[in-house]
């Protein structure tokens, strides 16, 4: 049956107009017309006949606005006093009446009644005033009654207790202090003219300071509404309250008794409390404020926290009665935990920044450079911690390159990308290979999973990803090694660009039956090469094959010019490339390939012979006198060069390869053997020469270590010039 009413029958908007008479009196329109006082209400409310004047007639008012099929105001009745300074005219988009955040969401209910004819009922919302307050209100949408066209909005004013649900609904929306600090002094302009939000400036840290003396407290102004430019003095957001109104405010927010409203009802009293010309101009919002109630924010326990105080000036001729007293304390108190919620969040957030900046590349020396950008999937740190890059110089003079993507977010998963993070360095550090340090990190993971560690704390890290590249200066290679990560990009100075072809392998802590030998991929970059380490949410598009995604960076790469600062060149890529709505991290990490110059290494193969030692003193001799080095920094050479190549020829066969760099700051001695040992400083008698060698190149190094390859083992010592 088609419920469809007759044409003849009456618009929604005119029965909503004609139910008017039953919320409001005859001249309430006159009142409102009169006086945009907040008092008229109570005021027409005087007119309503004895028998009329219910509770609930006195809180609920009703009003409507019809609109047309583009959204603009055709007409309107929101003659009631409750809907003083809300400026429906005709021919203006009904959207101009919302804030600016809720446009979208109301903006397609209406299309989408405008389209279906379904109504959509009974959504509490806000609507501005001309004066930059807000009125809550609950909405109901109807589509207009046939042959008509566009919509009709019923608006339900429920003064206080609507109004109270919905700021506590609105408050618990965000996660930032800040913004949760500005949506209760939003919700708090209901009560008054101008709102303000202190808190203690521990909350901003993520800390709350619970038996701090009275005098010592710390406020932070968090939010003032309405926004607006304010005289020089005035305290605005960021800054901090003088000390000795910090004083006077703690008077709200004792922390050694139950904390209570204070309210500070006139102007004289309020400058006989604040005392002088400076507080007043700190504190007090202009000169028709003369009243204030001050509402600790607390949170219930033993002891109570109080995480600060609320602050609502009013204008002289409107004070404060004990019933919106209650109600701002009951307001104040439903959200003080939302506050809280926040301040944990910051913490969380905090530390979890903390483990990125300590992770973010450092500059990469005179053989690489290096820039990088992250971006987490949310600004909080719900939606940071997963992924992850790294840049360092490793002792022997060569430089690593990582990139992890750790499975998750949020703290537990930036604790995993620290640990791991940390652990990759050490080993590299300590001479191990990309697909060494693999296997470490496969086994770390497995182990953080147990049903102790990992489980128990509600986080697993199985299906990590790990990439790892190292560059040697001097052979101008790089070795690579991956766990289930996309492929690097290599865009090589005179040839092809395109992704590094690396054999797929499954993430970390796979299953032991899927476990494989990590490959070692090693390929030539020549100076002037550029490698792009990514993470997968740089390439991934839901309208796109992975494939096309990584395609796409490799053309972007490409078109970085050998003279653009890199750290531009970088966010220049992933502002072309990073998804709009990003589901996942985005990391990038560049590094600009150098290397040593070529009359800045020698390269000699000895055999193993008794005479090596000597052979190696005399062209290492002749290569610092042709670099004019010092004679004391040439006796150290010398002295160093000979030990290990001794050292090399007493414990392994087939030939030596001593290796000489000149650097920045000093020279790096190699001398590479096809032995398996790994020396070590004796600890012998006098007459025991083991191990002895290497006190001799300790004493005259700054740093000196062993890596290892694929055919034996490279001793290294550095020595300064």
């Amino acid at each position: 049956m088609d419920s469809t009413p007759p044409p003849s029958s009456a618009s929604p908007f005119d029965m909503v107009s004609s139910a008017l008479g039953q919320y409001m009196p005859v001249d309430g329109a006159a009142a409102a017309a009169g006086s945009a006082d907040p008092q008229g209400d109570n005021a027409a409310r005087r007119h309503v006949p004895a028998a009329d004047a219910t509770p609930a007639r006195q809180e609920q008012i009703l009003g409507a606005v019809n609109l047309d099929p583009d959204l603009r105001i055709t007409r309107c009745n929101l003659d009631a006093p409750v809907f003083a300074g809300v400026e429906a005219v005709s021919g203006r988009p009904f959207v101009d009446l919302l804030p600016p955040w809720d446009v979208p969401t109301v903006t397609r209910r209406l299309r989408q009644v405008l389209e279906t004819g379904e109504p959509h009922v009974a959504r509490v919302q806000r609507l501005r005033r001309g004066d930059g307050s807000q009125l809550v209100v609950s909405m109901s949408i109807l589509a207009a009654a046939p042959p008509q066209e566009g919509l009709t909005v019923s608006l339900i004013a429920m003064a206080r207790r609507l109004h109270l649900y919905a700021a506590e609904t609105a408050i618990g929306t965000s996660l930032d202090v800040g913004e949760t600090a500005q949506s209760l002094a939003e919700s708090l302009l209901a009560w008054g003219d101008v709102t303000a939000i202190d808190l203690d400036f521990a909350v901003w840290t993520g800390e709350v300071a619970v038996d701090q003396p009275q005098g010592r407290i710390r406020l932070r102004r968090a939010a003032l509404v309405p926004d607006r430019a304010w005289p020089d003095g005035y305290v605005t957001p960021g800054d901090d309250l003088p000390g000795d109104a910090s004083r006077l405010l703690a008077r709200a927010i004792r922390r050694d008794d139950a904390a209570q409203a204070v309210v500070i009802p006139d102007r004289k009293t309020i400058e006989r409390v604040l005392g002088s010309a400076r507080l007043i101009r700190a504190l007090v919002p202009g000169d028709r404020a003369a009243g204030v109630a001050c509402i600790p924010l607390v949170l219930e326990g033993a002891p109570p926290v109080v995480l600060g105080v609320a602050e609502v000036w009013r204008r002289a001729d409107r004070p404060f009665e004990d019933s919106e007293l209650l109600d701002l304390q009951e307001l104040v108190a439903r959200t003080s935990h939302h506050v809280d919620l926040a301040r944990q969040h910051q913490r969380e957030h905090t530390q979890v920044l903390a483990l990125q900046r300590r992770l973010l590349p450092r500059s990469g020396g005179d053989t690489i450079e290096t820039a990088s950008v992250y971006q987490p999937a949310t600004p909080d740190s719900a939606g940071v911690g997963g992924d992850w890059v790294n840049s360092f110089p490793l002792p022997d003079g060569r430089t690593a390159l990582v990139v992890g993507d750790v499975v998750g977010h949020g703290l537990g998963a930036a604790a995993t990308m620290g640990q791991l993070s940390m652990e990759a360095r050490a080993l590299l550090s300590a001479g191990l290979a990309p697909d060494e340090v693999l296997e470490h990190l496969d086994e770390t993971v497995s182990l953080l999973d147990d049903a102790e560690s990992g489980l128990a704390a509600g986080y697993s890290a199985l299906g990590s990803t790990c990439c790892i590249a190292v560059y040697d200066p001097v052979s101008h290679r790089v070795t690579l090694a991956s766990a289930g990560h996309l492929p690097p990009v290599l865009v090589p100075p005179d040839g092809p660009a395109g992704p590094v072809a690396i054999r797929p392998h499954p993430g970390l802590g796979a299953e032991f039956a899927l476990r494989e030998p990590y490959d070692v991929h090693a390929f030539s970059a020549p100076p002037g090469s550029l490698l792009a380490l990514y993470t997968d949410g740089l390439v991934e598009d839901p309208a796109l094959s992975i494939d096309d995604g990584i395609d796409r960076l490799t053309e972007a790469v490409s078109a970085v010019h050998p003279w653009d600062a890199l750290q531009q060149a970088a966010r220049r890529v992933v502002s072309t490339l990073a998804p709009r709505r990003r589901r996942d991290d985005v990391t990038l990490l560049l590094a600009r390939l150098i290397g040593h110059r070529k009359g800045d290494t020698a390269t000699w193969r000895l055999p193993a012979r008794g005479d090596a030692a000597a052979r190696a003193r005399t062209l290492v001799s002749e290569l610092l006198g042709r670099w004019g080095l010092r004679e004391d920094t040439r006796d150290s050479v010398l002295l160093v060069v000979d030990e290990l190549v001794a050292n090399a020829v007493r414990f392994a066969d087939g030939p030596i390869t001593v290796r000489l760099i000149r650097t920045g700051h000093g020279l790096l001695c190699e001398v590479g053997d096809t032995g398996n040992g790994r020396p070590r400083l004796g600890h012998g008698g006098l007459l025991d020469d083991g191990g002895r060698g290497l006190y001799v190149v300790h004493g005259l190094t700054t740093r000196w270590g062993v890596r290892w390859t694929d055919t034996g083992k490279v001793v290294w010592a550095s020595v300064e010039r």
